[in-house]
């Protein structure tokens, strides 16, 4: 079969999860005999065409005012404004991504995150009469902030500048054939609103990345929590550092991998100054997680399936989570210490402060158990999308 994947962005640029499900998914199959071709976002220079991983890849420029990701500041409110009205309808990036089809000639147009290109290419393909499955990773197509999340709290009710500047991508989801979401809360929320309207749909996981394997518990004589993604207010770090203000003085450090907005970042590390905190920056996620004991998936904003969490239950770690997004859907498959509310940082440091007296009984080593392994191996994930992709097992009632 000849796949056509479309993600904002692809290996080795990653700033989020949603590129690393991508390019295991890209693989798989192409592992399994597809020929397969991924369509993603470069800074500049018009179309580059390269190979990683035996996945062809198609790099093209992005077709308007900047380039959003990985910023250390926000670009002036109407130079956003501006952008963002582009990226409602993007007529240049879907007459790039037309050229691309003609040439591929795919099966199967898988799209994932589209920021940045817009749905405009959903019309490119359904001109072609080319089948269409999206693959909801993130808020986008509701939410011009791509997160449901604003002023510290989940978007309950769209803010009426999202409800008007996405009303394209409400048209344009009637011509998807079928739409798949990482957790049904995601799905949901989208359903609720309109969205693919009568589109058969699927929540399906994503595939856990085989290099984070079981490690031996830390070296450490402390308890070692450990906390890893973008530094930022919606993963809740400032909810974790608050909680850490209320542990006791001795047998515990924290662990931060990642990077976020500089200011941000200096802000976090000079109200919070104490040594047992360590500030990693970017490192492997192996490296991370064997280094720790207890994984903290803290998002506050409502995140549809969080890889940290993916990536602590397969290097067999121990979590404590929030209840945010779609991360109760998959933290039952963790060994779990509890969950507490988002921003509630005395029940996160409660939790803390009980790992801290129990840390024999946490700092071990937990391997995935079976069914784990059966909703997120390749095998279990390409299967069905594949089922997805020949119209297979998909009906309009929500069920998986």
């Amino acid at each position: 079969m000849k796949i056509l994947i479309v993600n904002t962005l692809y290996p080795p640029d990653i700033m989020g999860g949603a590129e690393v499900s991508v390019s295991l998914l890209a693989e798989a199959f192409m592992r399994n005999g597809h020929h397969v071709a991924v369509v993603s976002l470069q800074k500049a220079g018009d179309v580059s065409v390269g190979d990683r991983n035996g996945i062809r890849t198609y790099r093209v420029q992005i077709d308007n005012a900047y380039w959003p990701f990985g910023q250390d500041r926000k670009p002036p409110r109407l130079d956003r404004l501006r952008w963002h009205l582009r990226d409602t309808w993007n007529r240049r990036a879907a007459k790039r991504f037309g050229a691309i089809l003609d040439t591929e000639k795919p099966d199967v147009v898988h799209t994932n995150n589209l920021t940045g290109f817009s749905v405009s290419l959903w019309a490119e393909a359904e001109r072609r009469n080319i089948r269409i499955v999206h693959t909801l990773r993130d808020y986008s197509l509701i939410c011009k902030r791509s997160t449901l999340f604003s002023k510290g709290a989940t978007c309950e009710q769209r803010c009426l500048s999202c409800s008007t500047m996405t009303l394209p991508h409400l048209y344009a989801s009637r011509m998807v054939d079928a739409v798949v979401s990482n957790s049904q809360y995601v799905l949901d929320r989208h359903l609720k609103l309109g969205f693919f309207p009568d589109v058969p749909h699927k929540v399906i996981y994503n595939i856990a990345d085989s290099s984070v394997r079981p490690a031996p518990p830390s070296s450490d004589a402390d308890m070692t929590f450990g906390f890893i993604g973008r530094i930022e207010p919606e993963k809740g770090i400032d909810v974790v550092l608050k909680a850490v203000s209320l542990l006791p003085a001795h047998g515990w450090q924290l662990k931060i991998a990642g990077k976020g907005l500089e200011a941000y970042e200096h802000e976090l590390r000079r109200r919070y100054d104490n040594p047992k905190i360590k500030w990693l920056g970017f490192v492997k996620s192996a490296e991370f997680y064997s280094g720790v004991d207890v994984c903290l998936i803290s998002s506050v904003w409502p995140e549809p399936l969080p890889r940290t969490l993916i990536e602590s239950i397969n290097a067999g770690r121990a979590t404590i989570c929030s209840t945010a997004g779609g991360i109760p859907e998959i933290s039952h498959f963790s060994t779990s210490l509890g969950s507490y509310e988002p921003s509630d940082f005395h029940g996160l440091a409660e939790l803390m402060k009980q790992a801290i007296s129990e840390a024999p009984k946490w700092k071990k080593a937990f391997p995935p158990r079976p069914e784990f392994s059966a909703s997120f191996t390749p095998e279990a994930v390409t299967r069905q999308y594949l089922d997805v992709y020949l119209e297979g097992t998909l009906n309009t009632d929500g069920d998986r």
